[in-house]
């Protein structure tokens, strides 16, 4: 669950902080977030 809430915050950061991405860019940047917290996941116990 921890992992997923860093997810989502990262997300909310990037809508916030780059209000003027495009969908696609708003997608790219939500799949490679995806990755970082299955990384994330593999190599912590969070």
């Amino acid at each position: 669950m921890k992992i997923y809430i860093i997810w989502l915050v990262g997300v909310i950061l990037w809508n916030f902080g780059v209000p003027n991405a495009s969908p696609l860019e708003d997608v790219l940047v939500a799949i490679l977030l995806s990755f970082f917290s299955l990384i994330l996941k593999k190599y912590t116990r969070i």
